[in-house]
Order: C-alpha cells, then sequence, then structure tokens
C-alpha cells in the first residue's frame, strides 16, 4: 500500500538514497533537508523536490506532516566530532530536533516512525573468552596500546575474542556523537510508550557508497581511505589493521529503511541492526580500495586514539526476522566499486 513518507535529511548521502527508492516503491515522499554546512558545504543548493525545513521549527513540521503515514528521521548531525565544542551541535541538530519532531508528530496524529541510528551506541562491541563465555572485558589501556597490544584483555592476560553484537547489548557510548544517538533513541522509545506510537531504530553499522562525502573529518574511514588514493598518498591504518567491523553498502540501508517504513512491529519501539553480515578488517578496507584504485598499498602505522573501538560487528538476526532486510552487497565486491564512485565534494565547515 502506498503511503505519504515525511523524509528527514533527504539531501544528504544516505536520505539521498532512501528518497529515491521510497518514489521507486511508489510512496508520496515529502522531502526535506535542511542544508547543514558541515554535511552539504555552505554554497550547496537544494535538489529538486527538496524543501528547506529545520526539525527544530515547529510550525514548520505542522505544515509538513499532515496527512503523512509515517516519518522516516535521517536529519542529524554526525561523525565523531573534531573536539568537544560539538557538543551543543550534536545536542540541538540531533536530540532536540528529534524532540520537537515526535511532538509535532503527536500534534498531528502520526505514530509511525523510523530513525536513522548507529552503531556507536554500543562502544565497543560483544567479547567471549577463549570458552565461548560473554564477557566483558577492562577498557584498553594507554600504556598497552604503546606496546602495541590493542586488543581487549580478560585479568588473565589472554585477549579477548569478538562476537556478533545484537540489539539487546548494553548501550554505552564513547563519543559525544554516539551520546546524542543514545538520546535520540531514548526520545523515540519514551514516545511511542506515550503515544501508543511505533518506533524502529535502524542502528547502521559502516555505511559507504556513491554520494559520500569526502575530506571531512566527520566522513568515515573508507571514504578517508578513498581521499588518500585519489591524491595520490598512502592509506595510513591505525594499529596493526585488524580492527573488524561491518560495512554495510548505502543501496543496502535504503533497503533497509524502505522494509522498516513497510512494516509495522508489534513492540512500541524496536532496534534493528543495518549491517552487511560479513565482517571485514580495516586493514582489508584500505587494501581492497588501494588495489582497485590502483593506487600506493596501506601502511599500518601502529598509532592509536584510546577512545577508539576495537572490534564491533553486529548480528543481522533481527533484521532478518523482522524487516525480511538481508545486504545484498557484500563488502569486498562494494568496496571495489566505491574505489570509483563519485563522493560529494568538501564539505567545509
Amino acid at each position: 500500500m502506498a503511503m505519504r513518507v515525511l523524509l528527514t535529511g533527504a539531501a544528504g548521502f544516505i536520505g539521498s538514497h532512501v528518497r529515491a527508492l521510497l518514489t521507486d516503491a511508489g510512496h508520496e515522499v515529502v522531502a526535506v533537508d535542511v542544508m547543514l554546512p558541515a554535511a552539504h558545504g555552505r554554497a550547496a543548493a537544494l535538489p529538486d523536490g527538496v524543501r528547506h525545513c529545520d526539525v527544530r521549527d515547529g510550525a514548520a513540521l505542522d505544515g509538513l506532516l499532515r496527512g503523512v503515514d509515517v516519518v522516516c528521521h535521517q536529519a542529524a548531525m554526525v561523525g565523531a566530532g573534531v573536539d568537544a565544542a560539538d557538543a551543543p551541535d550534536f545536542a540541538t541538530h540531533n536530540d532536540f530536533g528529534t524532540a520537537v519532531l515526535l511532538a509535532a508528530m503527536y500534534r498531528l496524529g502520526c505514530r509511525r516512525l523510523v530513525l536513522a541510528s548507529s552503531m556507536v551506541v554500543y562502544g565497543d562491541g560483544a567479547f567471549v573468552d577463549g570458552a565461548g563465555e560473554p564477557v566483558a572485558p577492562p577498557p584498553r589501556r594507554e600504556p598497552d596500546l604503546r606496546q602495541g597490544r590493542f586488543e581487549r584483555y580478560l585479568p588473565s592476560g589472554e585477549p579477548a575474542r569478538w562476537a556478533l553484537t545484537g540489539e539487546d547489548a548494553p548501550l554505552a557510548p564513547q563519543s559525544l556523537y554516539a551520546a546524542s544517538k543514545v538520546a535520540q533513541e531514548h526520545y523515540c522509545a519514551a514516545w511511542a510508550r506515550a503515544t501508543g506510537g511505533h518506533a524502529v531504530a535502524l542502528r547502521y553499522h559502516n555505511v559507504y557508497g556513491p554520494r559520500m562525502p569526502r575530506d571531512t573529518p566527520y566522513a568515515g574511514v573508507a571514504s578517508i581511505f578513498r581521499s588518500a588514493l585519489a591524491a595520490g598518498r598512502t592509506p595510513q591504518v591505525f594499529e596493526d589493521g585488524l580492527q573488524t567491523r561491518d560495512f554495510v553498502h548505502v543501496q543496502d540501508v535504503a533497503r533497509a529503511n524502505l522494509a522498516a517504513v513497510e512494516t509495522v512491529p508489534d513492540e512500541p519501539f524496536v532496534p534493528v541492526n543495518v549491517c552487511s553480515g560479513t565482517p571485514i578488517t580495516v586493514g582489508e578496507v584500505a587494501r581492497v580500495l588501494a588495489a582497485a584504485a590502483g593506487g600506493p598499498p596501506p601502511t599500518v602505522t601502529g598509532g592509536f586514539r584510546v577512545s577508539d573501538v576495537r572490534h564491533i560487528v553486529a548480528d543481522p538476526a533481527r533484521a532478518r526476522a523482522l524487516l525480511g532486510f538481508t545486504a545484498t552487497v557484500g563488502p569486498r565486491e562494494g568496496l571495489a566499486r566505491f574505489a570509483s564512485d563519485p563522493l560529494r565534494e568538501p564539505a567545509h565547515r
């Protein structure tokens, strides 16, 4: 059944792909974006068919939400943050903006929300010991990192092994951005319980693909490696390159959004991992991109940031069971294509 969908962040990297897929599926899309300079640059123009709207403007939302069946909320300030001065921007755009949107949805009688969340809400991923039993190893320590001991270690000295991270894992944000995404989820869960609504929080893992921003401190590592190769530079890989992640193609992320828009869950609030289901190390990401681009092989630097997550690998089971979603693009295939995909121009702040 065709629905009327309010899509926020519709001009963004992910939002633009979601908009195209929703439209192709026959849904009527009300597309809006505030065009944050950190994402689009200061001189970027609104794409055709996208209206200017700040989700912090409740009066504007009242006019847009009439007749809307479901909101697909992609708008956010993204990235780990350059420094602590970014905290107010994350709080106002992500948390206050979501609160204003939820209040407007309540006023206008719209009770379904799909939220763009993130794997960053977990902090580190799940771990098991040598016997396969779940464990919570202590945080990494700077003295260990300086000696090249990059894993999370158990009190016995044995390195903990990563395990699939499911949606019921504890939330442990380690950055300002992550803290804002956890708050977003909590607002949405409380709103759903209070209004009888339904909210699905799609926890994106490492998203990449065409139209990803380039040359910005808010971009993902795949974009940073890609930009280095385009400039003839060697990709610089931190630690030993064995950090494990899940890289998911933006086309699959759009498919997950379409599935969530078309699915009404039984529970008021449900978080769902959006991932490829195929783990890959950061070093392998750099090697795949370098080989596909015909550039210099990556350099493993041994550098580190104490706050960085060592391993986080998503469990895809809930997305498959609840949404019928399984990724179609494997990371090695998709990253090889990404080496020549068109990117967005730099978004200088």
